[in-house]
């Protein structure tokens, strides 16, 4: 564990123990969600793991430190404050200048792996952009599962970047992606894209076989385990067909271009939706900590 991460004694103690220890991301909360409504969810994601046994591990760098587990003062901070959204390459340069940043997918994943967390909860993984072929426009949340051995639960991929692209990178990547109780890899707001997937489990002792068998096999790579929103509570496809293409018009007629075009999409499809997109947001969201929560305690259980 690196000296330059400020663990939590909660998280310290879990992990000394081999208990169950799920990592959050930080940026979901600063900047996916609506104040003041992004801090009740970090404290309900928190709870969700608290009440079946697991330690939660919210990460994010506070005044230069990356920490791993936050107090209620630092929830407070990432739900409040208008902290910068920080990926793996911006690390040493928020430490350098002891500033402050919620943490994406990559460098949360980036982060709790230095820690010795194999467990990831996050809503969706970022991946290749619509039009990448000219833009080159990709997420380094796919070059950082490539080096770094956690396991990241995501509903998927936001179906405004391109699924199939992104499937391909990871492959190429050598990532494992996994169906969990589905053989179909979802699409966010969506339980099924068109995309089928080559592996699939239906328990959370399963995943824990497959983390265990790259160990030994001595991979380097993540694995993501695809957990798509029960039907029930996906977003209306109709009506999502039709603010996805509505929203695509707008970003081209405001001359959004580069990293300004996903924060453009996903704001003006929860207004144009008036709110649902976000609730399906939160309820994949849960969804995808709950079974975090079960994956860590298998995985605990194994090296037990």
């Amino acid at each position: 564990m690196s000296t330059h991460l400020l663990v939590s004694d909660a998280v310290a103690a879990a992990l000394a123990d081999n208990r169950p220890v799920v990592a959050l991301e930080s940026t979901i909360i600063s900047h996916g969600l609506p104040r003041p409504r992004n801090h009740a969810a970090a404290v309900e994601f928190e709870q969700i793991l608290l009440d079946a046994g697991v330690t939660p591990a919210t990460i994010a760098v506070l005044d230069g430190v990356p920490q791993i587990g936050l107090d209620a003062e630092g929830i407070r901070r990432i739900a409040d404050e208008d902290l910068a959204k920080a990926s793996v390459r911006d690390l040493p340069i928020l430490a350098a200048r002891g500033a402050s940043g919620a943490t994406t997918v990559a460098a949360t994943a980036h982060l709790a792996a230095m820690a010795g967390i194999r467990v990831f909860a996050t809503g969706g993984l970022g991946g290749v952009h619509r039009g990448a072929s000219t833009t080159f426009d990709e997420s380094a949340d796919l070059s950082t599962l490539a080096v770094t051995p956690i396991t990241v639960v995501s509903a998927g991929v936001k179906s405004v970047l391109d699924i199939a692209a992104t499937l391909e990178r990871l492959e190429s990547l050598s990532v494992p992606v996994i169906g969990y109780g589905t053989k179909i890899f979802p699409s966010f707001w969506l339980t099924e894209s068109a995309h089928v997937l080559d592996w699939s489990v239906d328990t959370a002792a399963e995943v824990a076989a497959i983390m265990r068998s790259q160990d030994e096999l001595g991979h380097g790579q993540g694995i993501v385990v695809a957990n798509a929103i029960p039907k029930e509570q996906q977003w209306d496809p109709a009506e999502h067909d039709r603010v996805l293409e509505e929203a695509f018009v707008a970003a081209e007629e405001a001359g959004v271009r580069g990293k300004a075009v996903t924060p453009f999409l996903l704001s003006y499809i929860v207004q144009a939706s008036e709110g649902r997109s976000l609730e399906v947001n939160l309820d994949l969201a849960r969804n995808n900590v709950r079974v975090a929560g079960k994956i860590a305690t298998e995985w605990s259980q194994l090296n037990g």
